[in-house]
């Protein structure tokens, strides 16, 4: 293997490919900036058999390449010369460098995501040569593996708000770009990661064998086919009228882009007036031009980050609130397995729920209510004159169950009333909480041979009965 490794520093690599995303791309390795002629032989490896191997992707190759180069510059301050001696304390001292580094582009400190993937890129060199040339590492583990405890640690779900969806729907009506126009409806309906929207064919819509159409792409990062996947009317037609808007420019076009969707001729960079594939920071720079323009603010009163992934986690996150079982949302989702959907899922919005515990609605006595909690003085009102019978539930109370003359959906599905601004519960009702704790906390032993999805569906509740009633249960005690 070693011995049909290119010649000298520089490298020009191809990526032959067919199913990667950066097919027929040419990458121009460059080796020459690593000074200890031993470490570049080690990462000149790496790169080289993992290129051969396919193990790697050459995008992914390219870019600890370029990642490498702040190690360098740090074992250059250090004096190190070979993998080999390096230690556990050297590792915490590139972590601390990297703290110190200010970045070329923006002139700031290095963002800690990005320093974690800077000593993720050494990672992967060490850990490669820990199987294959375990004579140039360490023989023992350098890594704790808390170096960057914060990063890839959900606090929250990404999803978009519902009333920033609605404005960001209500914007596109008047989108004159069609890439985005048509794009995000293509992406609220699939949850297709952006690499695959940007590489959709004209072919993807096929008609169902029943009713309706579905849907096929091709998933890089899982590298294979997606199964045909119902789609909505409104992606059919975003679909359609894309292949539309393009076809004009697809006529005379080169055999690698006829096919594609998303391809476009860039009016800057060194390919303008050449029809080629929309690349992720076009798309990215798109996104943000279309937020400025139609004015989208978040809660805070700042420009709205929209990314194209949100549109992947509002799916998964809507289906969860409707109840969809778990497996059937990994199966959109594209996730290999169904841990992975309810790590990033169902998980992170149970501690969500957690987090609002302190909003629950339990007083001493429906009589004295703090007038905050109402809209206006004639919510309260009606309050006051219907808690004996419109606004009585089966446990608690609702201050407003109609809204616009619309019965509330909470009310009618019974779903969240729990942790819902609206609802209240006194210590008359502490045995009905009871009795429905017991009842889930039942399901879920039974419902435990259907696996862990099954009772995932029934936490959140059971955790916020669980403060409901210990809530209640110390107003009966301070009565008694």
């Amino acid at each position: 293997m070693k011995n049909s490794r290119p010649k000298g520093d520089l490298w020009n690599i191809v990526d032959n490919d067919q199913q990667s995303q950066n097919y027929g791309k040419n990458f121009k390795f460059d080796f020459s900036y690593i000074s200890s002629e031993e470490i570049k032989d080690v990462v000149k490896d790496y790169i080289w058999q993992n290129c051969r191997t396919r193990n790697q992707t050459l995008g992914k190759l390219y870019r600890d390449l370029i990642r490498f180069q702040h190690f360098n510059a740090f074992a250059e301050t250090r004096n190190i010369c070979s993998f080999k001696e390096l230690t556990n304390s050297d590792i915490d001292h590139f972590v601390s460098y990297l703290h110190t580094v200010i970045s070329e582009k923006t002139q700031k400190p290095l963002k800690y995501a990005y320093q974690k993937s800077l000593l993720d890129a050494v990672k992967s060199v060490i850990r490669w040569c820990q199987l294959h040339r375990p004579e140039m590492v360490p023989d023992r583990d350098i890594f704790t593996g808390n170096e960057y405890t914060g990063v890839n640690r959900k606090l929250k779900i990404d999803f978009i708000p519902d009333e920033t969806l609605a404005e960001i729907n209500e914007a596109l009506k008047t989108e004159e770009n069609p890439y985005i126009r048509y794009g995000i409806v293509i992406l609220q309906s699939t949850g297709m990661r952006i690499g695959d929207l940007l590489k959709l064919r004209i072919d993807c819509i096929k008609p169902h064998l029943i009713s309706g159409y579905t849907m096929t792409w091709f998933d890089h990062k899982n590298r294979r086919e997606r199964q045909p996947m119902p789609v909505r009317t409104e992606c059919v037609q975003a679909v359609e009228k894309l292949i539309a808007v393009t076809q004009e420019l697809r006529m005379d076009a080169d055999e690698s882009v006829k096919n594609k969707m998303f391809v476009h001729k860039p009016l800057k960079s060194k390919k303008v007036g050449i029809l080629c594939e929309i690349p992720h920071q076009t798309i990215s720079n798109w996104f943000n031009s279309f937020i400025k323009r139609n004015n989208i603010f978040d809660a805070n009163g700042e420009l709205y980050n929209l990314t194209s992934h949100q549109f992947r986690r509002t799916l998964g996150t809507d289906m969860i609130s409707k109840g969809t079982n778990i497996n059937v949302i990994q199966q959109v989702l594209g996730h290999t397995d169904p841990s992975v959907t309810k790590r990033f899922y169902a998980e992170v919005k149970d501690k969500e729920r957690a987090e609002i515990f302190k909003d629950i609605g339990v007083i001493g006595n429906v009589n004295q209510l703090d007038p905050l909690i109402f809209d206006s003085a004639l919510e309260m009102e009606w309050f006051k004159a219907n808690k004996d019978k419109d606004a009585c539930m089966s446990d608690g109370f609702c201050t407003k169950p109609v809204v616009d003359g619309q019965i509330c959906d909470r009310l009618l599905k019974r779903q969240k009333c729990y942790t819902c601004s609206r609802y209240i519960t006194t210590p008359e009702y502490l045995e009905a909480h009871q009795n429905h704790l017991a009842s889930l906390e039942r399901q879920i032993t039974v419902g435990a041979i259907y696996g862990e999805h099954y009772a995932e569906h029934f936490r959140p509740t059971i955790e916020v009965l669980k403060v409901i009633i210990e809530r209640l249960e110390a107003l009966q005690n301070g009565k008694n």
